[in-house]
């Protein structure tokens, strides 16, 4: 196999593993969320300052991995690996993260609430 696919079905790879750490990143910030409820002006600034992020990191990826080259197929690997990610994990461990907030919600509120005798 020629040096130069290989080279390129890592370039591919590496994409596909930069996607998913994005998202793994954004999932912290969904949980950050979750447990702290914010105005929606910060949810936003978060939200650009994380794809701002983003950016940078895809653009580091091309930089050090392609000299800086712009390839499609990086960018659609790095879409793709965020969608995997967020389509086959992230889903059922934020679902999770929300029945335990839930849960100790419940359990806050027995804690708080007062008990009257008859």
């Amino acid at each position: 196999m020629s040096v130069y696919i290989v080279y390129e079905v890592k370039l591919l790879l590496y994409s596909f593993f930069t996607g998913a750490g994005l998202m793994i990143i954004y999932d912290f910030l969904r949980i950050f969320r979750i447990f702290i409820p914010h105005l929606p002006v910060f949810t936003g600034l978060e939200d650009m300052v994380y794809w701002i992020y983003a950016a940078l990191v895809t653009f580091s990826l091309l930089y050090e991995q392609n000299d800086g080259g712009l390839r499609g197929y990086v960018i659609v690997g790095v879409f793709l690996g965020m969608l995997l990610y967020d389509r086959l994990i992230s889903r059922f461990f934020l679902k999770l993260l929300k029945n335990i907030r839930k849960y100790l919600k419940m359990k806050l509120r027995k804690k708080i609430r007062p008990r009257v005798h008859k």
